[in-house]
């Protein structure tokens, strides 16, 4: 296990090597967001709160990275196409209201 900064945030990042591309995943309180390995439909099936990115390689690539989709759960939480993978990990990061 890995530690990646977010805005001065810290979260737990998960890293290997498995294929052409490395598996990325990191998760903050409430969910994860991943490469494109993991399958949405599976984390949708398990009510996973999960977002995911494409096209990175790096960590530094997934904290640039626009998120691809989302789970129901994460869109429960206003995480939408196109965010900010910072702004995903915030709202997966916020205390219940």
């Amino acid at each position: 296990m890995d530690e990646v900064t977010v805005e001065g945030k810290k979260y737990i990042a998960l890293t290997g090597e498995i294929g052409n591309l490395p598996l990325i995943v990191v998760k903050a309180k409430k969910g994860y967001i991943a490469c494109s390995y993991i399958d949405k439909e599976t984390a949708e099936k398990v009510g996973d709160i999960a977002a995911f990115v494409s096209g990175v390689k790096n960590l530094d690539d997934v904290k640039k990275a626009k998120i691809r989709c989302a789970t129901t759960w994460a869109e429960d939480l206003g995480i939408r196409e196109g965010m900010s993978v910072k702004k995903a990990l915030e709202l997966m990061d916020a205390e219940e209201k």
